[in-house]
Parts: C-alpha cells; structure tokens; sequence
C-alpha cells in the first residue's frame, strides 16, 4: 500500500496531516494563516484560509510539473526576399498556433501566476514526426495549410518551425494563493470540495473543484489537471436556492446542502460535462431536523443532521446519484468525510476527535464500527512513565467521553421508511454522572476564524490550578481543580465565543496571581500553556477532516490507534520483570540446561548405536480425474485419471513420474512424462482450468500435454504440487540466484530459469528447450534484472515493484516454506471488446451487417463474439471494479462518440468519417482487480511504463547501481541510492526531454538509449556516477521509413525493434562515438528483445512454426554472437507460445572461452567454397 496522507484543520486554523505509515500528526509549517477547511486529493490540497480565498498545496514529486508552450513562425517565399515575414492577407499571422487561427507571437505568452517560472529561453525544435529536420528547424510546404515535409522541394512555397518554451510549477509542497480572475469575481468563499479524478471515461489526471461562496452561490473551476494544477477559471452554477456546504466525490457524485435543510444532487455528471446539467432535490432524513453536513464518495453518500446524528444513504451509485432511502447510524458527529475506496472518517460532536470508520468494505459500506484516531501532535513533549501515571491519577475521571466506544458497533440500524428510528448511546453510570466533566464549547462554522481577524483586545488569563500538593506528613487529599481538566484554552486564540470563556473562568475560580501555589501546572505544563492551547495530555480540538488523497482500506495495517502511553507502560513493565533476574542467576539457569541435553542426547545415541542405520525409500501417489486435450485428430477433450507418482531414492533424491490414463476404442492406455524432463508447467488463458506440461520434445512440436481441472481451486492444487516436484528433482529450492532469467507470460504469470555457463557456449550452446521454468509468485506486465539481484517489475496498473528476495505467493500459498518475504500484490487491467456497425443508405450506420462481417460485437480480430454480458474477466481470480464504458485512448483517434471509421472490415481505422467510410467500431473498456501474493515490495508514488537497470558484470564494483525508468506520462527517471541492500532507491531525478518517451535501457558502460513515442531514438551523454542523470539527449535517426518501439543495450552492442516487428542492430558503435553510425537490419517477426551484459540476445518471436502447430510468444535465443559476428547467425527456439516479455540482463556467467581466430579461419574457408 502506498503511503499517503488524511489533512486535518484544527479549531486554531492550523493545518496538520498524518500519515498512513505514521503514528504522528504532523503541523503543515508552511501555512502562514489560518485555514477554515481542507480538501484533499492524492496529489494536491485545496484550502480556503481565514481571508476567504482558496490556497493550493501541491505535493512535491520527484517528477516536476512541466508544460510546454509551443508557437509556430509561418513564412512565404517570394522572387525578390525569399522566405520571409511578408505574407499574403489571406495568409496565417506570422506568428501562430498550430491551425494558424489564433495569432501567438512569443511576447503573449505569460506566467499564468507567481507559483511557475520559465526554464530558459524560446528554441526552435528541430525534430519533425521521430526525425531530425535542417538546424533551422524549417517544415514545408506548397501552401498553408496542406501536408509539411522536413525537404525543401522546388514547388515549396510556404514553411514554418515551431518553438517551444517550457514553463514549470515551482510552488511545491506550499500554499500558493490561486488568483481570481479579471471580470466576474466570485464572491468570498465558504466551503470547497475537490473530486472528479475517477469520473467514467475521463483522463486520468483531471480533477474537478466545486467551491460555496458566502452568499450561498456555488462555482466550479474547470481546466484542472496534472499539467495545470491551478485550474483556467471560475463558472457560476444556477441552483435552486442558497447552498451552505458542498461535497465532490471522484467519480460523479456531486451533493449540496441548501439553507432550509435539504440536499440537492447534481445530475448529468460525465466526461463531456463535468459540471453537469441539472440539480434534484432529496429530503433530509428527518422531517424535524434538516442536514447540516453531506459527504459523497464513489457509491456512498453520508449525511450529518443538525442534530449532529449520523445518516447513511443507500443505494448509491453512478447510475443512481440519488439513491434510494437513509438509515440511521449510531454516532453524534459535527462534520463528516469521504476519502478514497469509500472509506470514512469523522469529528466528534463532544470531545472533537477524529475518528476513522471501520469495517467499509464494497460488500458492506456503511462500516462497523467509529474508532477514534489517537495520533499524537508535531512537537508534542514526551514525558516519563512516572509523570504518565500520576497524570492517570489524577485526570483518569476527568477526560471528556467518546463519541462511541471503540469497539462500539451499529447492531441499530433503522431505516426512514420504518416506523421509529434511534440511535444507541452509551448511558454514563451513577458515578459519572456525579463526576463533572470538562466543558468543551461548541464550534461555530467561522467563529475561530472571527476571532483571528477581529481587532479586540486580547485577554489575558493566568495559568490554571490544577491540583495542589501537599507538603510533607501533610495526610490531606490532593484538591484537583476540575474546570481545568479538560486543559488550558487561550481565549485569545479560541474559537469560543470570548463571554462564554470568561464566564467558564469565574466559575472554576481561575486567579491570576496564583504563583505561590505548587501545583502540576507550574511542573509539567508551564511552558506549554503559553505556546500550545492544549494541554499536555489532551488531544487537539479538531473542526475539519479530509481524506481524499488518504489510500486506505479494510485491510489496511494503521498505527493510527495505539497508545503511546500503552506502550511505554508496557516497555516499563517488560523492564521490570527482566531485572528481576540477576545475571548470576542466568548464567545458571543455561548452565543447567545445557548440561541436561548433553545427558539425554548421550543416553539416546549410545541406546541405538547397534541398530542399523535404516534408509527411507517410499512411493507416494495422487490420482484425480481430469480432462486431456487429445494428441491426435480430431482433437477434443476427453476424460481421464491423471497420477503422479513420486519416489525418493537411496541417496535421497526425489523424483517422480506423471501418468495419464484413458481409453482408445475401449482399450486402457496410458500417456507418461518422467518429472526430470518436465521443463515448465504453465497456466492457460482459456474458459476451462487448464494447464499444459511442456517436456523439450514437446517445445520443440509446439505441442504440450493440456489437461484441465473441474475447478479453478483444484488446479492450482496440482500446479503447486507438480512445481514443488519439478523442483526436487532438479535439487532447485530457495529463492532464484541473482543470475537467473526471468519471463513473463500474456496472462502476467511470472517464471525463472536458471542459466548454466554452456547456455552461451560457442558454438554449441545448451539448446533453449532444455530450460527448466519454474513459476514464482506475482502478476507483472514487465521485469528487469542484474546481477546484483536487483529486480524491478511494472504490473499491468503501471505501478511500480521491487523483488523482495523471496519466491513464494501466489502459485504457492499453500506451502508454508515458501511464504517467506511474501506481501499483498494487487494488479488492475482492462478488458476490451469492440461494437461494429455498417453503414446502408436507409438508417445510417446500424448493427445489422453482411452475412461475411464480423460479430457486431467482437474482439479486436472480429472472430469471436464478444458481448457485454458474456465477457467475463481473464479468469476467476480477477473481479470485475468498474462498469463498460468507451474508451477514447485508441490508437488512430476517435470522434465525439468514440467511434472509428474505416471503408471495410478490417482495414486502418480514423477517428473523422469520410465519403469512403462503411463501417465504424469503437472501443469498449472494463476494468477487472486481481489480488495475488508474491516477493514483491510496492514503490510508490509514480506510475511507470518501462524500467531499465544496469547490467552489472561479476567484477563490477559498482555499489550505487543505476535504475532508468519511463513514467506513464512519458518523463525520464533516473532512480538514485539503489543498491543491493536497497533495491527500492531511495527518490526519483527527473531528467528533462522535449517530448514524451516510450522505451528507456542503460548498457554495461552506462550508455542510455530511449525511444520517443513519434519512434525516435535518443542517446543520453555524460553519463558518470557523478552525473548519474548525464547532460544531453542526441537524436538518432530511426531506420527508413520505420517507427521504433522498443530499445535493449548490452555492453557494447545496441538493438531495437520497430513498430512492424523488426530487428535493428546499431553498427559503428565505439567508445569516441557511442551514437553510432547506422542501423543493421536482423531478422522480422520479433516482440521484445533483451540485451544481456556481455551481448547475448534474446527475444520473443511473434510467430514459431513448429512440427504439430503455430505458437506465438515464443522464447529466442540469438546464436553466433561474437566480436567478430555482433549481429549472431540464426535463431535457437525455446519454450512458448503465450509469452510476452524476457530479461537476461542478470545473467552475468562468463561462457567457455574459444578462440575467435579459429573461427575466422573458418568462416572465411566456407566463404571461399562458396565462390
């Protein structure tokens, strides 16, 4: 779980945040006023301060906010002057956007406000769609506007450059005032509240901001996002009376609080309006009393009544913003939040503590039970156990009462629609009720902050009596002043109204010239009364909680709830018992115990020493029925006894054999694999439990055995029992070796392979088929290693992973050997299917197609129906989290409606209809969660699509080891202090470029090599330990007419692969010119190349023919790589289809040495016979 924070406003305007990893309140020190409220997202915080306007506090990252501004120099040429400036009148301005309507010269672009400041000066870009132009940086063109080439021709009439500039937000982790705009002021604001981050179909990174003024108008503030966190201006929203609070969830929820009571909803809330079109009214949930307070999430809606009772809505959700009725929650609170995955948190009505609601969970999200949070302040003064107890002594009656207890639950519920409706509340004993208990004034909306603006007079008040000691032989109880129990309040900083405070004072008898008197206050809380309004055992006042940015769920570990006074008390008594045992005496005690085993271990050895020694040889044996994929034609599933028969040999070795048994025209026969030839077991991705047993005859066939279980829980049964037999035969156990290759497959399975140094013997190298995988606990999309054992992953949500040095999880929960260094890992994909319509002269574009179309709703090859109710997720280990919905993101642009046009199936697709256009699709999305367990450590907080490390050779004395990533917005990231005792670094560096990138790998000499999104290469020079991030980027020049996708870089050789699925080799590479000179083509039909330490190659193939069928993800493995042939000869096919990605940049064992003469020699005898 990452770590964030839940903000807090205290009654003195001073803004705190605890962390989720924390146990502390910590005061945020840059606020320079008071604040009245709070809003939080995960990266940012909104806030409204005592002079009602809005301040931002955006997180620091080590990604910096960067936006670039562009503007484009347009010139004409004419017989006389050239290209220059003088344009025709129905021309573009000189000086313009991209389309050449709006007139942009350099000078008219300004800072939009005081928190960015510009990083350099105006430049031309000198890259045009991946490849480099002249150093002008001049497009043309024959006219404006038509299609520009970076080749002046004799008809180019017209040219323009772009320039660019970037600007960057520098107001980080402060509270940056956000300007009103010039015409049509909002008036002074009252409440805000930040969401929209998860509205259905939306950008990621986009945010919506609903702000109340005082007189009770509500504005939204649109154009917020993470390139522009200020937001663009302030709209007015019509409403149907006064609005005295607001609340925002992140997806489309937006609730509103009128002045007589009732709730408005905001209605029409999507992608395309986020402001939405319509309010509907709901009633409070009793007739009585109106609401005072509302709170919105996902599908959750609480409200507070002005009885400060607890209501929950239910029914809830996108479809239905207005839900359906209110039930009655046990709790009296004054204010009442939201935060992320519907998790709630709340103030108390009597002692103004926060407390977090526990048990929410998506099946049941009105929670268990209210907590409070007992997280001590920043700065607050330690004291010893001693002071601890007697304070217990003597304040123990006198702490004001909870809300609810902590381990209270709503076993009450009632529901508005019934009869009668109550609360259950914790009646105080007879002696509590004798007991005065502290008076605590209520909190008015802006009273605290009346108080911090207002010119009277401040009041001075004496420290308060606590508790008088007695002098010695002095048998008088102590007297204990209890107006003060509840802790010293400086009126002059109250929020309590200032007659109210005074009057408190009269009564409890309070004098100002009380400094004789020897008292507790004038030991423990002198200093403390002057500079906290709170006393030394009190928690703070509390008057505004927000949990937006707070990533916490049911089974979230939190150190919000322990007693730091329960511990140290804890720790006292855990001391004192130790001390109770002298050292002599413990010395004694082992003495004796030790002597006592040597005696019975004798007695033991010397009763059986002339038995013989017996030796354990055993056969155990597991039968099942299952299902076998038939090996011959027609292929079908057929029922049969699968065994696995296991034994251990005289020498102890384990080993086993795997029969299948079934019947051919009534005759019994059988299939057997010996378990020492089982070279991987992997799950399938299909509708039935399957699994298949690959043995290297079968690689090399493409033809595995395929069984299936009658459940999902049974197959993973026999997965993990045949993986554990695998590996002892093998003698494998443990974690995998530092030098290991790792793989994944399609369906994001995780698997190792042990290398030997002959895998790169030359020229007969072990062959790929004779590998032996085997499965390790996880779900990732990309891996990456070294020899150092430092290994990265990239799970399918873009989150980040650092291997944890363990090896169970997941496939092997059930083993307890293997749950060691074994967390939680979570992973989130989206599942798609797409909607195809044909277009006929009658009704337009329709679902009714040709008898040879595709399904009208398919996959993406249009050859199986894939419709939205019988899409199901990947398998049953997935849950669906989200509704379908249409995804804008695809690849060639969509219109309004998400649909792309082509003249046929399947054909390019574009997101404009045209003449020539018959049939459309568009792109459907659902987002399905998998939760699973693996050695793997999440590293927050920034997303990324691509991780590259350096690969270490055996002799390097490399301590600090480079880590390259790519974010998922297309920053570079240069990972710093990562080293093989912290694989997880420490913070990102960002390292600045002028577009989005891709594709990122660092070589052995540190030599880094990026791929732009427009398929250009990149080197990075200058890179040393002591500029770990180098200084410049080079632009390299893609092949012809080639768009590339992916770049992996070994010692001293560099490969990539293009768009189509081409292999490059980069020739002229030396140390003065590292860039070097061209691009070599290898070999086509390639996914993913992976580069080792000393230029082994290897890749997944798309398509391997083998002599039974066709696999696609294939594993690779280059031969006849030598100084003298970079490029290698031919390929050496190993274990697929269905894999996806593979890294050997960990596998740093030196193969045999051979002598490269020899081979020359060789190579030029066959040369010549071939001539």
């Amino acid at each position: 779980m990452p770590i964030s924070r839940l903000w807090s406003v205290d009654v003195h305007g001073r803004v705190y945040s605890l962390s989720t990893a924390g146990q502390q309140w910590e005061q945020c020190r840059e606020a320079q006023m008071a604040f009245k409220r709070v809003t939080a997202a995960e990266q940012c915080c909104w806030g409204i301060a005592c002079d009602n306007k809005i301040y931002l506090n955006v997180h620091a990252s080590d990604v910096h906010i960067r936006f670039q501004e562009e503007t484009y120099e347009n010139q004409r040429w004419n017989p006389v002057d050239g290209f220059s400036e003088h344009l025709l009148p129905s021309d573009r301005w000189q000086w313009s956007d991209v389309t050449g309507l709006e007139h942009q010269p350099p000078s008219s672009f300004h800072l939009p406000s005081s928190s960015w400041e510009w990083e350099g000066d105006w430049y031309v870009d000198e890259n045009f769609e991946g490849e480099p132009t002249e150093k002008e940086g001049w497009t043309y063109s024959i006219d404006f506007p038509a299609i520009y080439t970076k080749d002046k021709k004799w008809n180019s009439c017209v040219r323009r450059r772009r320039w660019l500039r970037h600007r960057r937000y520098k107001a980080m982790d402060s509270w940056a005032e956000i300007s009103s705009q010039m015409t049509s002021l909002p008036d002074p604001f009252s409440d805000i509240s930040c969401g929209g981050w998860e509205i259905t179909e939306e950008p990621h990174g986009l945010l919506s901001l609903w702000a109340v003024s005082l007189q009770g108008k509500v504005w939204f503030r649109d154009g917020i996002y993470h390139l522009n966190p200020e937001g663009s201006m302030w709209h007015d929203i019509s409403l149907p009376g006064e609005v005295i609070q607001i609340s925002c969830g992140p997806g489309e929820l937006v609730w509103a609080v009128l002045w007589e009571g009732q709730l408005i909803v905001r209605e029409g809330v999507n992608r395309d309006n986020p402001q939405g079109t319509s309010w509907s009214v709901v009633d409070s949930p009793s007739p009585d009393v109106g609401v005072m307070h509302v709170a919105v999430g996902v599908n959750v809606v609480w409200a507070l009544t002005k009885d400060n009772k607890v209501w929950f809505r239910r029914g809830v959700n996108a479809h239905n913003p207005r839900g359906s009725g209110w039930i009655s929650m046990v709790g009296e609170m004054v204010m009442i939040n939201v935060g992320l995955n519907d998790q709630v948190w709340a103030i108390g009505h009597e002692d103004r503590a926060v407390y977090f609601r526990q048990g929410v969970t998506t099946t049941e999200l009105s929670g268990k039970t209210w907590r409070a949070i007992s997280g001590n302040r920043d700065g607050e003064r330690s004291h010893s156990s001693a002071s601890q107890q007697s304070a217990g002594c003597y304040f123990n009656e006198m702490h004001p009462p909870s809300v609810v207890s902590d381990v209270e639950s709503d076993t009450e519920k009632g529901s508005t629609d019934e009869t009668s409706c109550s609360n259950a509340k914790t009646k105080p004993s007879d002696e509590a009720t004798d007991t005065p208990t502290p008076h605590i004034p209520k909190v008015t909306s802006d009273s605290f902050i009346s108080q911090l603006v207002s010119d009277r007079e401040p009041v001075s008040a004496a420290l308060p009596q606590v508790a008088s000691i007695p002098e010695e032989g002095d048998n008088s109880t102590l007297s204990v002043d209890v107006g003060q129990a509840g802790g010293f309040v400086d009126p002059q900083w109250s929020n309590v109204d200032l007659e109210e405070a005074q009057s408190q004072q009269a009564q409890t008898g309070i004098l100002s010239d009380s400094g004789d008197t020897s008292s507790l206050s004038s030991v423990a809380m002198d200093s403390v009364a002057i500079e906290d309004p709170y006393g030394v055992d009190e928690h703070p006042l509390w008057a505004w909680v927000s949990g937006g940015g707070c990533s916490v769920d049911s089974h979230s570990q939190l150190n919000w709830f322990h007693s730091t006074m329960n511990a140290s008390l804890l720790a006292q008594s855990v001391q004192s018992m130790s001390l109770s045992v002298t050292p002599a005496q413990m010395a004694a005690w082992r003495a004796q115990i030790f002597e006592q085993l040597s005696q019975r271990t004798k007695r033991e050895v010397d009763e059986f020493r002339h038995y013989e020694q017996a030796i354990e040889q055993c056969v155990w044996v597991k039968k099942g029925p299952m299902q076998w994929w038939r090996d011959w034609k027609p292929h079908k599933w057929v029922d049969v006894h699968f065994a696995l028969e296991q034994f251990s040999g005289p020498e102890g070795n384990k080993d086993g054999i795997l029969f299948i048994y079934y019947n051919y025209y009534d005759e019994k026969k059988y299939l057997h694999a010996f378990i020492n030839e089982v070279t991987i077991l992997v799950p399938v991705l299909n509708a039935k439990h399957t699994f298949a047993i690959y043995t290297p005859e079968r690689i090399k066939k493409r033809w595995p055995i395929r069984v299936a279980a009658e459940t999902e829980q049974e197959m993973n049964d026999w997965l993990t029992l045949l993986s554990a037999s695998c590996c002892d035969s093998r003698g494998i156990q443990g974690p995998p070796s530092k030098q290991a290759i790792w793989s994944i497959t399609c369906k994001g399975d995780i698997f190792v392979s042990e290398p030997t140094p002959s895998l790169e013997a030359m020229p007969y190298p072990t062959p790929c088929d004779q590998m032996f995988w085997h499965q390790i606990g996880g779900h990732l999309r990309i891996v990456e290693s070294n020899s150092v054992g430092i290994v990265w992953g990239i799970g399918y949500d873009h989150n980040a992973w650092v291997y944890a040095g363990g090896y169970g999880g997941g496939l092997y929960q059930g083993l307890p050997t293997c749950n060691e260094h074994s967390y939680t890992q979570t992973d989130v994909k989206s599942v798609y299917i797409y909607e195809n319509q044909r277009w006929n002269p009658v009704t337009g574009y329709t679902n009714r197609g040709l008898p040879t179309d595709r399904y009208m709703w398919s996959d993406a090859s249009g050859l199986h129906e894939c419709t939205k109710t019988n899409t199901k997720p990947p398998s049953p280990q997935w849950a669906w989290v989200s509704e379908w919905s249409i995804d804008y993101g695809v690849s060639g642009g969509t219109d309004r409606e998400g649909w792309q046009y082509a003249a046929d199936f399947p054909a390019w697709y574009h997101g404009h209809k045209t003449m020539k256009d018959f049939v459309r699709r568009r792109r459907w999305a659902r987002k399905c969660k998998l939760t699973t367990s693996g050695p793997w450590q999440e590293v927050p907080p920034i997303q990324l699509s691509d991780v590259t490390i350096l690969p270490c050779t055996p002799h390097s004395t490399t301590d600090v080891v480079p880590v390259w990533a790519i974010s998922n917005k297309g920053d570079v990231l240069c990972r710093l202090g990562v080293t093989a005792l912290n694989p997880a670094g420490t913070s990102w560096l960002h390292v600045g470029t002028d577009q989005p990138f891709k594709s990122i790998s660092i070589g052995a000499a540190s030599q880094v090599w990026a791929i732009a999104r427009d398929g250009s290469a990149f080197f990075r020079g200058s890179v040393f330990p002591q500029t770990p991030a180098g200084e410049c980027w080079y632009h390299i020049p893609s092949p012809t007419k080639q768009k590339l996708d992916q770049v992996s870089v070994g010692r001293t050789s560099v490969f990539a692969v293009d768009a189509n699925g081409n292999l490059w080799y980069r020739n002229g590479l030396t140390p003065s010119y590292p860039q070097g000179s061209s691009w070599q083509y290898v070999s086509n039909n390639v996914r993913k190349v992976s580069v080792g330490p000393f230029d082994q190659v290897w890749i997944i193939a798309d398509k391997v023919q083998g002599t039974h069928s066709l696999s696609r993800g294939t594993v690779c493995h280059r031969l006849g790589i030598h100084p003298l042939e970079p490029k290698g000869q031919s390929w050496d096919y190993g274990i697929g289809g269905g894999w996806d990605h593979i890294t050997v940049r960990g596998n740093a064992m030196e193969p045999p040495h051979f002598c490269f003469s020899a081979l020359a020699d060789t190579s030029a005898q066959v040369s010549g016979s071939v001539k």
